[in-house]
């Protein structure tokens, strides 16, 4: 099992990476980003949840579990209305889960919810990041978006994936991007 082999150098790079003096050098090697995708298998997720909680004797991360803002967007307008706004729109569900206009959107809660860990001075940690797959939000629309970059505290990214030929693929069969973060393999 990769999880009893690796998680503890992983964590241990995570440390590092987070370490307030190393905070320049992650800006630098994550191209002006200020995340951290945090890879690991996706049949493993609850092995790494778990030790996340574990850590977090200090409180010093907030989790931010996408899946359950999944499930709040969705009791926005009922799944009555879900349902079909969906289906009319299933060939761009980016316009249902990432639109520009004013109205609330998952990415929207996402933000949000990132942005009020930092706010608190907590290190923010997406976890079931999963429940993305099918939205039309990438791992960069996050890691781009002008809140992220901004933070006081870099956005740490629980990442179900497998690293392959240099390439990141999310849940081990989707290319995934690279670009404006750190890679914790």
């Amino acid at each position: 099992m990769a999880y009893l082999e690796d998680h503890k150098a992983k964590f241990e790079n995570l440390k590092v990476s987070l370490n307030m003096q190393n905070r320049d050098q992650l800006r630098r090697k994550a191209n002006g980003g200020n995340s951290i995708i945090f890879t690991y298998p996706p049949e493993e997720e609850s092995l790494y949840i778990q030790k996340f909680e574990e850590l977090n004797s200090e409180q010093s991360y907030s989790f931010v579990d996408v899946a359950k803002l999944l499930v709040e967007f969705i009791d926005l307008d009922g799944w009555t209305d879900f349902e079909s706004y969906y289906n009319d729109f299933k060939d761009t569900p980016h316009l249902i889960f990432k639109s520009e206009d004013e109205s609330t959107d998952l990415m929207d809660l996402i933000i949000s919810a990132i942005n009020d860990a930092d706010q608190k001075g907590k290190i923010p940690v997406l976890i079931r990041t999963g429940a993305l797959y099918g939205t039309g939000i990438e791992n960069v629309n996050i890691m781009e978006h002008k809140t992220v970059m901004g933070l006081n505290n870099p956005l740490v990214i629980l990442y179900p994936s497998k690293i392959e030929n240099e390439n990141l693929y999310f849940l081990n069969f989707k290319l995934a991007s690279k670009y404006r973060c750190t890679v914790i393999e």
